[in-house]
């Protein structure tokens, strides 16, 4: 007997989990939102939202439309839309984006650089001298 496969849906509709004491080493390619309440290392691609959980921990390089940090995160993110850090929540690293979407609630910790990108460039080679003062 052939079973006939179920086309498969891209989209909004997969949600990618990785549940709390559940550790992940290597790349997680995501075509909808993904939670994170365990331990992840390495590379994350999501399509949608990436979320890091209270308890999770995320040591990795993150692209991904929007992002929300309520555990702790530890590394380079590139995100086309917005980043929301939580009052739990930790970034440690480089945020880099087109337009400047970042909030941080009070009691949340941002450590790193915000760089806004043209898109053109390598955020990390665009010059970034500081705006002298005007006397």
């Amino acid at each position: 007997m052939i079973l006939k496969k179920e086309p498969a849906i891209r989209g909004s509709k997969t949600l990618t989990v990785i549940a709390e004491g559940v550790t992940i080493e290597g790349k997680i390619n995501s075509p909808g939102p993904t939670r994170i309440d365990g331990n992840v290392k390495g590379e994350i691609i999501s399509d949608k939202e990436v979320v890091i959980g209270k308890e999770g921990n995320v040591r990795a390089t993150i692209q991904a439309k929007n992002a929300v940090i309520a555990g702790l995160f530890n590394g380079e993110m590139n995100a086309s839309g917005e980043v929301e850090i939580s009052s739990t929540g930790k970034f440690i690293g480089n945020l880099t984006q087109k337009e400047a979407l970042l909030s941080i609630a009070r009691g949340g910790l941002f450590k790193g650089e915000s760089i806004i990108s043209s898109g053109s460039k390598s955020p990390a080679k665009e010059s970034s001298k500081p705006i002298p003062d005007k006397k």
